[in-house]
């Protein structure tokens, strides 16, 4: 057996493990990642709403839609895809990210393509426990939030958790790029 294979044999064992272990909790990759990276956080579920949005979640949390951070993927000039995390009334510089992350140029992806990605549906995107491994790219004033709400893998569902644990957990590059909505 390969080494890629054993890794994700042996990644695969431990997440049955987690989830397993944490009765009761709701069953995402997004959750069972965050479990074996023994990140704390709670969880919060909201009516989803289609197109809705963070503005939708912030709401029905009652809380500043600045503290829900949104999972982005996109992808570069060569269609390799990559995690922007931004806050949620915030847009992204697609022009400067390309320049902060060394590409020609940033979009976003079609949903479809960001499915193929991610495993997760548009709506439902956590960086946390995708189906391929991509770089991350975390808005820098993320880390000025003791603590945000982010996607646990479902539509509808979102984690409260430490922006420094998702530092930790995902090891992002650190990038300046939030442009007002």
């Amino acid at each position: 057996m390969s080494s890629g294979k054993q890794r994700v044999t042996r990644c695969h064992r431990l997440s049955r493990r987690y989830a397993r272990s944490w009765p009761g909790v709701a069953d995402t990759p997004a959750t069972v990642f965050l479990k074996a990276h023994k990140v704390a956080y709670t969880e919060h579920e909201y009516e989803y709403v289609e197109h809705g949005g963070t503005e939708i979640s912030a709401s029905a949390l009652g809380v500043p839609e600045h503290h829900v951070v949104k999972t982005l993927v996109m992808q570069d000039e060569n269609a390799k895809p990559l995690i922007v995390l931004m806050h949620g009334d915030k847009k992204v510089s697609t022009k400067n990210l390309a320049r902060q992350a060394g590409r020609k140029r940033i979009e976003p992806c079609k949903p479809e393509v960001a499915q193929r990605h991610t495993g997760y549906q548009v709506g439902g995107t956590s960086p946390f426990g995708t189906k391929k491994t991509m770089p991350i790219f975390l808005e820098r004033s993320i880390l000025e939030l003791r603590k945000v709400y982010i996607n646990g893998g479902r539509r509808g569902f979102l984690v409260f958790v430490s922006a420094q644990d998702i530092a930790k957990a995902l090891n992002p590059q650190l990038v300046d790029v939030a442009l007002d909505a």
